[in-house]
């Protein structure tokens, strides 16, 4: 069969992406403008991806290995790990404030990441998509805190 106007399905980083829920309801076409303004990063195991405190200035999506989210110093203490297709630091798209926790690669990874200032770009370049960016966003944190009223009714 001729195809006219390329393949429909995404390839490479836009494929990686689109198994990351933040931007799962995207478009090919939309996927490949995300993927202009990701930034591809290596981390080895054990290396401060970013200290707690630090200006929030970025969202990180594994691609492959695993990173732990854990409280300055109390790297044998995780907060959460996070696995491949999972995100985190994503509160720095939301408000840029000073992180709540240390990031640490688990294991060798392989992590893209995308700059709060890129994502505002986004935001007056394309709507459309920043607002299915946004939506994605928010859902996840619905489930975020149903995850936690259900535990700390547990805990009771």
């Amino acid at each position: 069969m001729l195809r006219l106007f390329g393949s429909s399905a995404p390839t490479g980083l836009q494929a990686l992406l689109h198994e990351v829920f933040l931007f799962s309801t995207l478009s090919p076409r939309e996927l490949k403008i995300i993927s202009t303004l990701i930034h591809e990063r290596q981390a080895l195991a054990g290396e401060v991806i970013f200290d707690q405190g630090e200006e929030g200035r970025a969202i990180y999506m594994v691609f492959s290995g695993a990173v732990t989210i854990c409280h300055q110093g109390i790297p044998d203490k995780p907060i959460a790990t996070i696995g491949r297709n999972g995100m985190f630091g994503e509160l720095a798209l939301i408000d840029g404030g000073p992180r709540s926790a240390q990031a640490r690669a688990a294991e060798d990874c392989e992590l893209g990441v995308m700059f709060r200032g890129d994502f505002l770009n986004l935001m007056d370049s394309h709507a459309s998509i920043a607002s299915k960016v946004s939506f994605q966003l928010a859902r996840h944190y619905a489930g975020v805190v149903r995850q936690l009223a259900a535990t700390s009714g547990r805990s009771q």
